[in-house]
């Protein structure tokens, strides 16, 4: 008589133990994704301090080093340098905010002054090539109409900045608040994502490098020419008399963020308006400023500041940059650019090991 083989009696054990194993896996898995969808959820109203807690920590990691080799302790080197950020970056910015809601009041009611009284009209008709012009736009468009909404428009806004200004501090304090532990944890946060992510220490380190060379190339190659245009755009209406030079020296600095786009959509019209009301030498003056020094400051200064860091093609930057700002508000200007840089860094990590698997 033939004895039962014990490996057939354990079979059905060991398919059962694997399939509650399985069951397991698959309940942990829907558990973990289940908690990162909350934790975005808790964590999305936050996003935009955090997006530029990050910036700042990967900027002025420098200042950091310093400061803990100087005052030996890192929590009071973290503090010293979220203070000192924070007089940097929060009073240039109070006050142009201030500014700004009081030049686009006064820019928007000079504006909509000059369409009432007829003198753009009077201004256009005084160049008979342009007389043709100023009738299709009075068939198409009822300007005055219009300007009267931009001005409300603008009124409107800058109540609200004003009536936001509480929130505006609450949040300045709050990035200010991340910045600190992010600078002073930020081996140990670096470290435990090194931990936690499915890939191999190489790997790791290259997304590191490739996340800092985009916060570093966007702030300084993007942020920080556009700033250098629109302080020059600035000064040069402000030289030229034009009216709210700190207001259109924002938009021409905000222009410039954005690829394709440029300080140029603001200067061009405003010569022609200097060229319309007679101001020739001053219209010659600002587009030769235009064709030189602005065009200048983004060929000599971009490279300069970012050199080879990021390597993206025009039409990945603008879908980054716009398209970041579409989804995160302001903080898109930062996650825009790293989101699409961890993306294609991923990407390639698979493109590399599918070929090492062949």
């Amino acid at each position: 008589m033939n004895e039962p083989d014990p490996r057939e009696a354990n079979a059905p054990v060991s398919n059962d133990r694997e399939s509650r194993r399985h069951v397991q896996t698959l309940v942990l898995l829907a558990a973990t994704a289940l908690g990162i969808y909350l934790c975005y959820l808790m964590a999305v109203p936050f996003i935009p301090a955090l997006a530029w807690a990050l910036a700042l920590a990967v900027l002025f990691a420098p200042l950091q080093r310093w400061l803990e080799a100087k005052l030996k302790y890192r929590s009071a080197a973290a503090l010293v340098a979220s203070l000192a950020i924070g007089v940097i970056v929060e009073v240039p910015a109070t006050f142009v905010g201030q500014q700004l809601v009081v030049q686009a009041a006064k820019g928007a009611e000079m504006f909509e002054k000059k369409i009432n009284s007829g003198e753009w009209q009077a201004a256009l008709q005084r160049e008979p090539r342009l007389v043709p012009l100023l009738k299709r736009i009075e068939e198409q468009i009822d300007l005055p109409g219009t300007v009267k909404s931009l001005t409300t428009w603008l009124s409107t806004v800058a109540g609200s900045i004003v009536k936001g200004s509480v929130f505006q501090v609450v949040g300045f304090c709050l990035i200010f608040y991340l910045l600190f532990f992010f600078l002073r944890d930020r081996q140990a946060a670096r470290e435990t994502l090194r931990a936690l992510l499915p890939l191999a220490s190489a790997e790791v380190d290259r997304l590191f490098v490739r996340i800092d060379d985009t916060i570093h190339a966007t702030i300084y190659g993007t942020l920080a020419v556009a700033c250098v245009q629109g302080l020059l755009g600035g000064l040069m209406f402000w030289w030229l008399d034009l009216p709210a030079p700190l207001l259109w020296g924002t938009v021409m600095a905000l222009l410039a963020i954005i690829p394709v786009f440029g300080a140029f959509i603001i200067w061009i019209p405003a010569a022609l308006f200097l060229g319309l009301d007679g101001e020739w030498g001053k219209a010659l003056i600002l587009t030769m400023w235009g064709v030189v020094v602005d065009g200048t400051v983004e060929k000599l200064h971009c490279p300069i500041l970012v050199g080879n860091r990021l390597k993206q093609h025009t039409i990945l930057a603008f879908i980054s940059l716009v398209g970041g700002l579409i989804l995160f508000g302001p903080a898109g200007l930062i996650l825009g650019p790293v989101v699409l840089t961890i993306t294609m860094v991923l990407l390639e990590i698979w493109s590399a090991r599918s070929r090492e698997g062949k």
